[in-house]
């Protein structure tokens, strides 16, 4: 398998993933407070939307790329 058809297979695995999905979250850690012996830390949850143009995209260039082929 030529490195062609992994991006076409690839492009198109996370276009369906951002349609099944919608997108992901991700946690971050935006305050570290050291006083003495106490320790506090605050973890924000936060979400990424994948738009649906997105998805199709690329499971529109990953069809291409597995159909078209190269002429050597």
């Amino acid at each position: 398998m030529d490195g062609q058809r992994i991006a076409g297979i690839l492009l198109i695995v996370a276009g369906v993933l951002a349609l099944a999905y919608g997108g992901f979250s991700y946690t971050s850690d935006t305050h570290d407070v050291e006083l003495g012996p106490l320790q506090l830390s605050v973890e924000e949850k936060e979400r990424v939307n994948v738009p649906v143009w997105a998805g199709v995209g690329g499971i529109l260039v990953g069809g291409v790329l597995l159909v078209w082929r190269r002429k050597k």
